[in-house]
């Protein structure tokens, strides 16, 4: 790496083990490491060759099923037109490499008997689906389980999710999301884990390791993973879904990249481009992204397919000025297969009889999709994943209800509790059931869910009822409804309270208030749900409430009154028992926020790892001409990395095993956590550092590690982190990962924005 003349003294040092250290760490060094696909197999190969032009663009056209599943005719239509037998004749002609939610076993085992007897070449048919939190057993939107801090249980529900979904014939799941989303607003953040880079990381490999398993892609209970979307989705103008994204190269590679990285160092086969345009090209024609940085750069040899009508859309986007120019330009940038649009099909095999796309592009897309369709198994055993009666015996068992319900008591936030209102005692207490989600069949199982239910879904009261000893004790009042007043709704809600020993308000969003194209330019509690918590509050009996959302909201202060308020977000087919086990201490609430919670809409996005800029305001009172809105400081309302216990936990005793970090060396840092409450805790233990003066203007805190720990009432325990130099790179001026000397904070807190306890050292 160069020198930068302008700062000497710092850039001179990034040399010699300084540069091998920074490219050892980079995740890029793992992929490039697997980067050579392993050949195809002779008799695969010899398809190639045998293959005409369209039948090799059928390999590379992938179509919502017209026979399809659950949600998935809202959520993805199959297009006007289409049918199962038309499908049927597209599969005995070649002109079609698989379907994508398709409804179930039966299904599948038709489509791939005619592949696999009627077409000229057999080659099978892949199955793909939607499979973002769940199929048939329901777990927490990502979002929600993001908030558990654990990346074990991510792998876990994505390795329940990824078995039911293989009993069911699906080969390839379009998840794990992996966009970073640091806009309120934007709906998507529901499908990813936040903020956050290194929660971000982990939480993606989890996945991909989770629905890919452990014994190879071959295996019948395993699916192909596919992170998505590549990239920076979550970059969108205001928060807009499908928006433009202009953001700089340094962003990508420190923010947006990482995730990615992750999961493909994972083992996912498969990248999705994305929807959105990077400072004025589409992400489905970027050359750059897709060729220069995944296939050269990153070494990935893997499928990539584009999103549903994603070159399609070129069009409107303004960078094609028709279907073929779209093809054209979204095949040679790099997308390998065509989701929906179906413009592959009708324009490649012209493109290359006139020259226009060379053969060679045409056989490498295409043996890249034979080459995922050979790890999965799929030449050896055409119906390894499609058996009806493994899928009526696999889905929905005892085991994966029970880790729905585990994953959903370990998503809850805790974000306030005074005066230890929770948990509640499941005796003698008449408990009021107020607001829209507390009974009901449905915004249990939350946003782009294609196979599970809200009617196989347990609600909130049906769960208090069973958990209490008298559930004549229990009363259930709506209130109103999520949009709008119910008549008389607000009247009877106060006398349920006024009757009651305690309120719990459950308000927030329907679950089609998130997800894909559900930006909201206010990120608030409704009106109507407003009112009646308002009106509860007036009542003075003592208020718990329950926040159903997929994104952080601004909360008003019918809300922040209330003496506990917790995040239920969407927790799947186990919604309800999850919040009970909760509420009544069953589970002690373990939850920690992936986003920050902003003080008002116009805050957004707000992330805890902003820049300072020239003109912090210092601690202390709001000063003239400092960065911050004429309304409020520039921190969040409740921080990334919140979430409270049942026990009450402090901080102390901060040590260092040196004040100086040595090349070659690891800095230990020690403290002290001691849980001073009546109940066991369980604590999220978190490292933040500050990179006080760098070539490159860092984030006030970043996130570097963080520990679980469970603490008895009166225990203390000595929490340990490790740092190292690697752990410190950040993307230099010359756009490569570097580290330089000089001063860092750090703080063991238990927040973003907590002080815990905190000290400083010196790299050298």
């Amino acid at each position: 790496m160069t020198q930068d003349a302008s700062r000497p003294s710092r850039r001179a040092w990034l040399m010699g083990a300084g540069a091998t250290l920074a490219w050892v760490a980079s995740p890029a060094r793992a992929l490039l490491a697997q980067a050579a696909a392993a050949p195809l197999p002779d008799e695969v190969e010899s398809l190639v060759a045998r293959m005409t032009v369209e039948e090799k663009a059928g390999q590379l056209t992938l179509m919502a099923a017209a026979w399809a599943g659950g949600a998935a005719t809202a959520l993805n239509p199959a297009g006007a037109g289409a049918s199962f037998e038309g499908q049927l004749r597209d599969v005995r002609r070649g002109r079609l490499t698989g379907v994508f939610n398709g409804n179930g076993a039966v299904m599948a085992q038709r489509m791939q008997r005619a592949a696999m007897t009627q077409s000229r070449l057999k080659i099978p048919l892949l199955f793909a689906a939607d499979i973002i939190h769940g199929f048939r057993t329901v777990f927490p939107v990502p979002l929600a389980e993001a908030a558990s801090f654990d990346p074990e249980l991510a792998r876990r529900t994505a390795r329940a999710a990824g078995a039911e979904a293989a009993a069911s014939g699906i080969d390839w799941t379009f998840a794990p999301m992996v966009d970073i989303a640091r806009d309120a607003r934007w709906g998507r953040g529901v499908e990813g884990a936040g903020e956050d880079v290194l929660l971000g990381r982990l939480m993606a490999a989890a996945r991909v390791r989770g629905f890919q398993g452990e014994n190879g892609l071959a295996d019948p209970r395993a699916v192909a993973a596919c992170a998505k979307h590549f990239v920076a989705y979550g970059a969108g103008e205001g928060g807009l879904d499908y928006n433009s994204v202009d953001v700089s190269e340094r962003t990508l590679r420190e923010v947006y990249f990482p995730p990615f990285e992750a999961a493909l160092a994972a083992g996912a086969p498969t990248v999705m481009a994305s929807f959105n345009e990077i400072s004025g090209v589409p992400a489905t024609a970027n050359d750059w992204l897709l060729t220069d940085v995944l296939r050269r750069e990153w070494g990935f040899g893997g499928l990539v397919v584009s999103d549903y009508t994603g070159d399609e859309e070129l069009i409107a986007h303004g960078l094609a000025a028709d279907a073929r120019e779209a093809t054209r330009l979204a095949f040679l940038a790099g997308v390998d297969m065509s989701m929906q649009s179906g413009f592959y099909l009708k324009h490649l095999p012209d493109l290359v009889a006139k020259g226009e796309v060379p053969a060679a592009r045409l056989d490498e897309a295409v043996r890249r999709v034979l080459a995922l369709k050979v790890t999965l198994g799929l030449f050896d055993d055409p119906f390894r994943r499609i058996d009806p009666a493994r899928e009526r015996a696999e889905v929905r068992t005892p085991a994966t209800l029970a880790l729905a319900r585990e994953a959903g008591a370990r998503s809850i936030v805790l974000l306030k509790n005074e005066e230890q209102l929770l948990p509640l005692p499941r005796a003698g207490k008449r408990i009021a059931l107020i607001g829209p989600f507390v009974s009901g069949q449905h915004d249990l199982i939350g946003p782009w869910n294609v196979y599970g239910t809200d009617a196989d879904a347990t609600d909130l009261a049906t769960a208090v009822r069973s958990m209490v000893a008298d559930a004549a004790q229990v009363s259930v009042t709506p209130g109103s409804a999520i949009l709008a007043p119910l008549p008389g709704g607000i009247a009877a809600a106060e006398a349920a309270a006024r009757a009651a020993d305690v309120v719990v308000l459950a308000v927030g969003e329907a679950q089609d208030m998130s997800g894909e194209a559900q930006s909201r330019s206010a990120v608030v509690v409704p009106e109507p749900q407003l009112a009646l918590a308002r009106a509860v509050a007036t009542t003075g009996t003592p208020l718990v409430v329950l926040l159903r959302t997929g994104r952080a909201l601004a909360l008003d202060d019918a809300v922040l009154g209330a003496r506990a308020v917790a995040v239920t977000w969407f927790l799947g087919s186990q919604d309800g028992p999850a919040i009970a086990d909760m509420l009544f201490g069953r589970v002690a609430p373990s939850a920690r926020l992936p986003v920050s919670f902003p003080r008002a809409t116009g805050q957004s996005p707000y992330y805890y790892a902003h820049k300072s800029t020239g003109r912090p305001n210092p601690p202390g009172p709001l000063q003239p001409f400092k960065a911050h809105y004429r309304e409020f400081e520039q921190s969040a309302l409740f921080p990334f990395g919140h979430g409270l216990t049942y026990g009450d936990v402090v901080y102390s005793d901060l040590s260092l095993s040196s004040d100086r970090l040595a090349p070659g060396d690891a800095l230990t840092v020690r403290a002290t956590v001691m849980n001073r409450g009546h109940h066991p805790a369980d604590e999220v233990v978190q490292l933040y550092v500050h990179d006080v003066a760098a070539s490159v203007t860092r984030p006030i805190r970043e996130l570097k590690a963080f520990q679980r720990v469970t603490l008895s009432p009166g225990e203390r325990k000595t929490v340990s982190f490790t740092l190292r130099r690697d752990d410190l790179l950040f993307v230099g001026r010359d756009l490569k990962r570097m580290v330089e000397p000089g001063a860092f904070r750090l703080w063991v807190a238990p927040s973003a924005e907590a002080e815990g306890v905190n000290g400083s050292f010196m790299l050298g």
